[in-house]
């Protein structure tokens, strides 16, 4: 039995490296998709995988990476969409289009740079599937809740680029046969996004990311959860 591929961005630290760490330990081969190469062949070498140079905010890295898939190895089962930044540390008064610009190059951007480049790959999988990271920040329901700690945040750019990577989710699900789309929510975990100031481990954060990665294909597609419950609107 062949193994599962799985491609991951932003494997290099935090979320994205452990998921890898989980999934090499499930059997899966991680490419681990990463800016810095000395990095990316560090980890890449812990999790018996392969480093593949991979900047999501940059379109020609985007596809010289599903380039170099193609031909070392010719499919992806499982892709995810795990790189992203949360932005300038400003008042929302002081934020500019520029700023903007910035954020959703990376987290809204690369999700449609990615998918477009590796859907081919995906195609070649038996079962295809695409996990995208997104946060309960873009979660108008739990921002709105007192009783929530996404209620507390206020940063319009991050919240506003994960809630539109949950309706991208839903949407390329709907638009795109064959393959599955669904959306993970870490929760508030301790990352270098949020200096380490998460109350869950990166473990606990990364168990949405690794059960939508490895579930069977009846639980469907067009899905946000969390490591509990479906994630509100």
């Amino acid at each position: 039995m062949t193994s599962t591929i799985t491609l991951i961005s932003g494997a290099a630290r935090g979320l994205g490296l452990e998921t890898a760490r989980r999934l090499s330990a499930l059997g899966h081969t991680v490419l681990v998709g990463a800016r810095d190469p000395e990095r990316g062949r560090a980890v890449a070498e812990e999790v018996r995988g392969r480093w593949v140079a991979l900047d999501v905010g940059d379109a020609d890295s985007v596809t010289a990476a599903a380039r170099d898939v193609a031909a070392h190895e010719g499919r992806v089962d499982v892709l995810i969409n795990n790189a992203g930044i949360t932005g300038p540390l400003k008042s929302a008064a002081d934020l500019t289009g520029e700023d903007a610009l910035g954020v959703f190059q990376v987290n809204v951007l690369g999700i449609v740079r990615m998918t477009h480049a590796f859907l081919p790959l995906l195609r070649e999988a038996a079962d295809p599937r695409v996990v995208n990271v997104t946060s309960g920040l873009g979660s108008q329901t739990l921002t709105h809740d007192p009783e929530r700690v996404e209620h507390s945040v206020v940063s319009p750019l991050y919240t506003s680029s994960k809630a539109a990577v949950k309706m991208l989710t839903t949407q390329y699900a709907r638009g795109v046969e064959g393959v599955r789309f669904n959306a993970a929510d870490p929760g508030y975990t301790a990352t270098d996004l949020n200096r380490h100031t998460g109350t869950q481990t990166v473990t606990e954060g990364s168990d949405a990311i690794v059960a939508l990665a490895t579930e069977e294909a009846v639980a469907g597609t067009g899905r946000a959860v969390d490591r509990h419950v479906p994630l509100p609107w």
